[in-house]
């Protein structure tokens, strides 16, 4: 699906008008970009029936733009022209925290600022803070965020890169003459974002595989063309993809050298050295004597190690453990049983309730929390109180519509400035599941973040803390927190923390999530969907709960409907 890359074509159009002026056009493409990226249905056979124009917010122009965009695969002239007349490295400075369409056109027009280097330039020499509107303290921030933002810079999103290798994968899979094919390096990994594709075949024609790999219809450029390796640039979000031939027997050793970690295999290799053996991308020798290669399963065994799940390949303590037979069985792509947080079109979300339940049945889900936002996140559509009783009595009546699904009435919370929820406690105790989070108020001090929500965490009625560092991937660095008072605060109340799975989210991370079980936390992992389509992103915060060495007692939503019922009380 198109979806994601249409809804940012979008929301960066709406980006570069918005340094002009907030109007009316800005206010359009944001709708716009809000209704595409929440469809339950691909963009592309929406546009393939003629039915663009039917969508909430789009109308004949913004759907002839959306045509474009699909067709090229990410591009728009007009989105270009845009960028033409103002003439700066727009993607690279609003990725840093602090800075907006209009500061950034501040900081042009004032001090000729166009690319980070001239951002940190000017902040070093302390001229950012002489303008209008800045100040010591945004310039200060500027400069502790340019390292965030510089790294940032040319990886995507692990949400928006797997689907396209996996269409890949499919495709090279289907061809007669191609034997085994696997997606490897940082993708397979996991990792929240990634630099490339990383493909591996087994194939007895190799000049067959890469003559259609170099020709495939998202190719936009051909690298490297060659027998054993080549490289392409896609359309579709300007990535490379790497394909790599190799014989069946050395297939496992390769497909784990280039699944990583850089850090992993040099430890695995310092084993293999210890051992007398020798490892490679090509096998396990003593000697010249292959002795394992066709599997990961039989390398690692070569090495007297339990197999390692990709995830935990990070040298985070996974060698060493797995050389000692101790390695967790970390939760599976199938243990989760229902999904406690999503929205629906009773707040920000595109669907009914009844929609979002019909879609967790078919992921056969035993349960499901419907969460929308309360009164004070009027951006979000907050529920004030009548809302939300209105909302509770129409989740009944579904619930009676409805057999092998239990819907939870809930509610995601505001957690204030003072660590107030923005809900009464006479609503809250009506609810089922109440998730309580912090959306505003970002620039507290830690200790100020800290206190709120251990305050919020308090509340008797708060199951879950929803996102609880507040990050967004690319966009926004996790606010700073006293982590071990949470943990601690977490085990005496018996709070969830949530790993949301929401792919600019995945908060907590895999590091957070490793600290929480290890304080012997529990977890949610929920979606946060506004759509049924974005149900299906729940691997996403599986995946990331698993690279934090999470098991399935870790998480709450493993636990049957009865069991669940009978922990939450209800």
């Amino acid at each position: 699906m198109k979806n994601q890359m249409v809804a940012s074509v979008l929301n960066q159009v709406a980006d570069l008008m918005e340094i002009e002026a907030v109007d009316f056009r800005t206010l359009a493409y944001r709708k716009a970009a809000h209704t595409v990226e929440n469809l339950s249905e691909d963009i592309e056979d929406i546009r393939k029936e003629g039915r663009l124009q039917e969508l909430p917010g789009i109308g004949a122009k913004i759907a002839k733009k959306i045509e474009e965009i699909v067709d090229t695969s990410g591009s728009l002239e007009y989105l270009e022209n845009l960028k033409k007349e103002f003439p700066v490295d727009y993607d690279a400075l609003i990725a840093v925290e602090g800075l907006g369409p209009k500061s950034i056109k501040q900081l042009y027009n004032e001090l000729g600022i166009k690319n980070l280097d001239d951002l940190e330039k000017n902040a070093k020499r302390h001229r950012i803070r002489r303008l209008k509107g800045m100040g010591e303290t945004t310039e200060r921030k500027i400069l502790l965020n340019l390292e965030y933002a510089r790294k940032s810079t040319g990886r995507k999103l692990l949400g928006n890169i797997l689907p396209i290798a996996v269409k890949m994968k499919k495709e090279l899979d289907r061809l007669d003459y191609v034997e085994r094919v696997e997606i490897a390096g940082s993708i397979r990994r996991r990792k929240e974002t990634v630099g490339d594709i990383d493909i591996l075949v087994t194939t007895n024609q190799p000049l067959e595989v890469m003559a259609y790999f170099t020709g495939m219809d998202m190719v936009r450029d051909v690298v490297v063309s060659g027998p054993s390796k080549s490289t392409v640039r896609l359309k579709e979000n300007g990535i490379d993809v790497d394909l790599r031939v190799f014989d069946d027997e050395s297939f496992g050793s390769a497909l784990m050298y280039f699944t990583g970690s850089k850090e992993t295999n040099v430890a695995l290799r310092r084993i293999a050295i210890s051992k007398g053996l020798k490892l490679s991308e090509y096998g396990v020798f003593r000697g010249q004597k292959l002795v394992a290669g066709t599997t990961e399963e039989d390398v690692f065994k070569s090495l007297g190690m339990e197999y390692i799940e990709p995830e935990l390949r990070e040298n985070t303590g996974e060698v060493e453990a797995a050389s000692l037979g101790k390695l967790p069985k970390i939760l599976g792509y199938n243990d989760i049983v229902g999904d406690l947080q999503m929205h629906s079109e009773w707040g920000d979300g595109s669907r009914s309730i009844f929609d979002m339940a019909k879609k967790a049945q078919k992921l056969g889900y035993e349960y499901i929390a419907i969460t929308d936002h309360s009164g004070s996140l009027r951006i979000a559509n907050g529920m004030d109180e009548k809302t939300m009783l209105k909302q509770m009595k129409e989740i009944d009546n579904l619930q009676d519509q409805l057999e092998d699904i239990m819907i939870f009435k809930g509610v995601e919370a505001n957690i204030d400035s003072y660590g107030l929820l923005d809900v009464p406690d006479k609503i809250l105790g009506g609810m089922d599941i109440v998730l309580a989070g912090i959306h505003s108020g970002f620039n507290q001090n830690s200790k100020e973040l800290t206190r709120r929500i251990l305050s919020a965490m308090e509340n008797e009625y708060v199951n879950i803390i929803a996102h609880p560092t507040g990050r967004k991937i690319q966009e926004r660095k996790a606010y700073e927190l006293d982590l071990e008072r949470i943990f601690d605060a977490s085990n005496d109340t018996g709070t969830l923390l949530e790993v949301n799975s929401h792919m600019n989210r995945l908060d907590l991370n895999d590091v957070n999530i490793k600290m929480a079980v290890e304080h012997g936390c529990k977890l949610a992992v929920n979606t946060d969907a506004h759509s049924p389509a974005q149900l299906n992103n729940i691997h996403l915060g599986i995946a990331t709960a698993r690279r934090g060495w999470a098991k399935k007692e870790d998480i709450i939503n493993t636990l049957p409907l009865k069991r669940l019922l009978k922990h939450f009380d209800i």
